[in-house]
């Protein structure tokens, strides 16, 4: 019999950790965490990471477990996320995977392609150019990668430019995923439009209350590479620019909403295309 994996996904502020939380108190489960955000120290209050009593209640693992300066992709978190879902099997609990980065879970349930590491110089000048110029860059170099999102079009000009092969020739050899070998149950958390935006604008003060902008400010001070995964974070660029005095206040908080609600939007498009056959009830998960 394969191992039984829970997978709780959907847009962020849909309440993914509260029915994680719950699954897990009457399963004997561990969350397993698959929100690239969350795997930061450093940034506690502005991802929304579950609550120290919440940590405490049932086993959390992946959440907090690495430094500002240090960089994670998919590929890695899906290495760390199987051997936590190994450890959890073995000591007979249920694994809950919960995030909402769906890359992430793409690559742990689907498999992702072993590309070779990306030089230094090369992801430093992808990284370097303006999102209209390496979307073009990308069109003549790789005209059939058929990604937008900036961070995916950084990442398929690199590919091509470092290893001489598409992104999309790499991931044709990927390695088999989770759910090759774990019996896999998935479960989408979502909102209607209107819910789901007013969650996200009390979340965001509620975390501005509970200190989101001292925490910028000291990740800020740190000096990090200024491409370091952990700065691209929802709302660190708007909170950089109030600790600079760029922007007022108001100005970072309407930043902040926005771009939280437009990536929800794509979340939810994300999940929608890519696993309709996930349930989409929150009061029934098989376990």
């Amino acid at each position: 019999m394969k191992p039984r994996v829970v997978v709780i996904a959907g847009p962020t502020a849909t309440g993914k950790s509260a029915v994680a939380l719950d699954l897990a108190a009457r399963s004997n489960g561990t969350i397993i965490n698959a929100d690239a955000s969350q795997l930061y120290a450093d940034l506690r209050v502005l991802t929304a990471r579950p609550s120290p009593d919440a940590e405490a209640a049932v086993p959390h693992r992946l959440y907090g477990v690495l430094d500002g300066a240090d960089a994670c992709d998919a590929a890695r978190w899906a290495v760390l996320a199987r051997a936590t879902i190994a450890d959890a099997v073995a000591a007979g609990r249920m694994p809950i995977v919960t995030g909402g980065s769906g890359l992430y879970l793409r690559a742990l349930l689907v498999g992702l392609a072993e590309v070779p590491p990306i030089d230094a110089v090369t992801r430093a000048a992808v990284r370097a150019l303006a999102p209209d110029i390496a979307r073009a860059a990308l069109a003549r170099e790789d005209p059939h990668a058929g990604v937008t999102d900036p961070q995916r079009v950084a990442r398929a000009l690199e590919v091509v430019r470092a290893t001489g092969r598409p992104l999309r020739a790499w991931q044709d050899t990927a390695l088999p995923g989770l759910a090759a070998t774990h019996d896999v149950h998935g479960l989408v958390v979502d909102r209607p439009r209107d819910e789901l935006v007013a969650r996200i604008d009390a979340r965001l003060y509620a975390m501005l209350a509970a200190g989101a902008e001292a925490e910028v400010a000291a990740l800020a001070a740190r000096g990090l590479d200024p491409a370091a995964p952990v700065l691209r974070a929802l709302g660190v660029v708007p909170l950089l620019a109030l600790a600079r005095g760029e922007i007022t206040r108001a100005a970072a908080i309407a930043q902040i909403a926005t771009a939280t609600r437009q990536y929800a939007k794509r979340q939810a498009t994300w999940f929608r295309n890519q696993t309709p056959d996930w349930s989409r009830n929150f009061n029934h998960v098989l376990i």
